[in-house]
């Protein structure tokens, strides 16, 4: 999630002098251990029942809300068309179901996003707190809680990430008409895991500065990350796994490079540049 604080970038190195592996050019090598962590943990029985109910409390409040605003909902598609002028065309061609058609395929567009929000949302409220603890207790035993993080921060970043991504959705829905959104829901699940779950991911275990250091670097690896796990989001039947396995990848990630940090291999110091 987005901290209010400056968004340094940090000049890394170890003792002896060498590039640590907490600079932004280490590859995708943390990245791909934080995820095969995770979908290790996926399998263990105490996060099954954590990883399903965000999921179905959020497509339940969805299906309900659809079913009472359908028509509204219609009605405003309808109206957008008619602004852009997709309307009339379609009218000159007589293709009233292609209207239709796309009209259906928004109203998929637009519930599946709101569904999965919601799922992240949930998770990052009330799930993340178990998965820190379940990976902190398997993974990181030694690493000691200072809670540098708050709850007025987990909120003020967890707003800001959500009308950051709804933006994005509501400003390209137009262009899926003509084909040009496909690569907008990677670009918005990108940019939303990467904003939601880092800063909470930190939250307990790394101080105040520990934190505004470490959220301030390699913004870079955050977002490939978040690209990574929110491709799985939109794979049919994985995407109810998705909330919970991006959580788990970011904590992973995060608290291993804390740990680093505090055994003393690496050395952060802040830089005049910023990414």
């Amino acid at each position: 999630m987005l901290t209010c604080w400056p968004h340094n970038t940090v000049s890394v190195m170890s003792k002896k002098g060498s590039k640590s592996p907490l600079q932004g050019n280490i590859g995708m090598t943390q990245i791909f251990k934080a995820i095969t962590h995770a979908l290790r943990d996926l399998i263990q029985i105490k996060i099954v029942w954590i990883m399903i109910w965000p999921v179905l409390v959020a497509s339940l409040l969805w299906l309900m809300i659809s079913m009472i605003f359908w028509d509204t909902f219609s009605e405003w598609i309808t109206q957008s068309f008619t602004l852009i002028g997709v309307v009339d065309w379609l009218a000159k061609i007589e293709s009233e179901w292609v209207l239709n058609s796309i009209q259906g395929l928004l109203h998929l567009l637009v519930f599946v996003p709101l569904v999965m929000v919601t799922t992240l949302i949930i998770t990052a409220f009330f799930v993340m707190p178990a998965l820190i603890k379940f990976v902190a207790k398997k993974r990181f035993p030694q690493l000691k809680y200072k809670y540098g993080g708050t709850v007025i921060g987990s909120v003020y970043n967890a707003l800001f990430a959500i009308i950051i991504y709804m933006v994005i959705w509501a400003v390209s829905l137009p262009l899926w008409a003509f084909g040009l959104g496909l690569l907008v829901p990677f670009i918005a699940a990108a940019f939303l895991n990467q904003q939601l779950f880092r800063y909470d991911a930190l939250a307990e275990h790394a101080d105040a500065k520990e934190m505004k250091k470490l959220l301030g670097s390699n913004r870079l690896p955050l977002w490939y990350l978040g690209l990574l796990t929110g491709m799985v989001q939109y794979v049919p039947l994985l995407n109810i796994v998705a909330p919970t396995f991006a959580a788990l990848a970011f904590i992973h990630y995060e608290l291993a490079r804390l740990e680093k940090v505090r055994a003393g291999k690496a050395q952060i110091e802040p830089a005049s540049n910023g990414l």
